[in-house]
C-alpha cells in the first residue's frame, strides 16, 4: 500500500507545483498556497519538504531508474510477450484474488502497475548484465580458458536408483540407499572381471540411455550435474569410475569413451565471457546495486537538491555494504 500511496502523493505534488504559477493564491512572502482551512494553511514548499523528508530518496531513485531504463532499454516484443505471459500466469494462479495478491506480493494495485513493475525488473537485469560485462577482462577469459575449458567429452553410464520413498522411515530410506550403492559396487566388480559395459548398462541401468548401452553422447561443462561432470572429466578415455558416483539422480558408473581436442580460444571467447558474467551475477548478492549506480553515472546523473543528494549517497553506501 505504501508504494501506491507514495505514487499518488508525488503525482499530486507535481500537479500542484505545475499549476502553482497560475491562479494559485500566494502568501505575502510569495509562497504558493496548497490549501487553506479556517486559520490553517499549507504551502507547496512546505508540502514538498515534508514529502522529501519522508519519501524523497525512495521516490527519487525510482523515478531516475524508470526514466533512465526506459531510455536505454527498449521494451521489445519478446519482453512484452514474457511480461504478459507472467501476468496471465498470475491471473490464472490467483483468480478472483489477483488484485489482493499483487498488492501483497508486489505492492501494486492494478494490472498496468504490475506490468510496469515487471518491466523495470527486466530492465534492471539488463543493466546488471551490461555492468557485469564491464568487469570481465581479457585476462579473466584467458585464465578460464587455460584452467577450465575442455574439449567435448563422450561418455556412457549405468544409473542405479534407490527405491526410497517419502513415506519410509529414516532407517528404511538408509537401507534402500545402501542397497542401491551396493548394486552399483557389484556392477563395478563385474566390469573389473571383464564384463562388457554396454551389456551391463542394458541389464541394470535405470536410465533411458540403457537401451543404447548407456551412451550419453558428447557433452561439456554445464551440461551435466556437477558430481557427474567432475568424475567424467577426471577419467582418461577408456576408463570407468572405480567407485559409484552419487548425484541427485542416484549412483552412476561412468565410462569415458572419447574426448575431443580443446577448441581455440578465439572460437570460445564469447561463450567464456557469458559464463563468467553469469557466474559473477549469480555469486554477487548486491551486484544490481552497483549496476544501477554505474548506469546512472554513465548517463551523468546530477542531483541538485543538496539534501536529497546527501540522502542518496547515504542510501547507496548502505545498500553496497549490506
Amino acid at each position: 500500500m505504501k508504494n501506491v500511496i507514495k505514487k499518488g502523493i508525488v503525482g499530486t505534488l507535481v500537479l500542484f507545483m505545475l499549476t502553482g504559477c497560475g491562479g494559485v493564491p500566494e502568501l505575502k512572502d510569495g509562497s504558493d498556497l496548497l490549501f487553506t482551512m479556517d486559520d490553517i494553511n499549507l504551502t507547496v514548499d512546505d508540502f514538498y519538504e515534508e514529502l522529501k523528508d519522508n519519501y524523497g530518496t525512495y521516490e527519487l531513485i525510482n523515478k531516475i531508474d524508470e526514466m533512465l531504463l526506459n531510455e536505454v532499454y527498449e521494451t521489445t516484443d519478446d519482453m512484452d510477450e514474457e511480461i504478459t505471459a507472467q501476468i496471465t500466469t498470475l491471473q490464472s494462479q490467483f483468480g478472483s484474488d489477483f488484485e489482493d495478491a499483487i498488492y501483497y506480493y508486489y505492492g501494486v494495485s492494478t494490472e498496468a502497475d504490475l506490468y510496469d513493475y515487471i518491466e523495470m525488473s527486466y530492465k534492471r537485469d539488463l543493466a546488471t548484465q551490461d555492468y557485469a560485462e564491464t568487469l570481465i577482462t581479457d585476462e579473466d577469459i584467458e585464465d578460464y580458458y587455460e584452467t577450465t575449458t575442455i574439449g567435448d567429452i563422450k561418455a556412457s553410464h549405468i544409473l542405479i536408483t534407490s527405491n526410497a520413498t517419502d513415506d519410509m522411515t529414516d532407517d528404511e530410506k538408509a537401507a534402500a540407499e545402501e542397497e542401491a550403492y551396493n548394486t552399483a559396487v557389484e556392477i563395478i566388480e563385474k566390469l573389473d572381471d571383464g564384463e562388457d559395459f554396454a551389456t551391463l548398462a542394458e541389464e541394470y541401468s535405470e536410465d533411458s540411455s540403457a537401451s543404447d548401452g548407456g551412451n550419453l553422447g558428447y557433452f561439456n561443462r554445464g551440461d551435466m550435474v556437477e558430481e557427474f561432470e567432475d568424475a567424467a572429466i577426471a577419467l582418461e578415455v577408456g576408463e570407468y569410475t572405480e567407485e559409484p558416483v552419487e548425484t541427485e539422480y542416484g549412483y552412476h558408473i561412468i565410462l569415458k569413451t572419447d574426448q575431443k581436442d580443446k577448441p581455440e580460444l578465439e572460437d570460445v571467447k564469447d561463450d567464456i565471457k557469458d559464463t563468467l558474467v553469469s557466474d559473477l551475477i549469480d555469486n554477487t548478492s548486491n551486484i544490481q546495486v552497483y549496476a544501477m549506480e554505474w548506469i546512472r553515472e554513465e548517463h551523468n546523473l546530477q542531483i541538485y537538491d543538496s539534501e536529497l543528494k546527501i540522502r542518496y549517497d547515504h542510501y547507496m553506501n548502505e545498500q553496497k555494504e549490506s
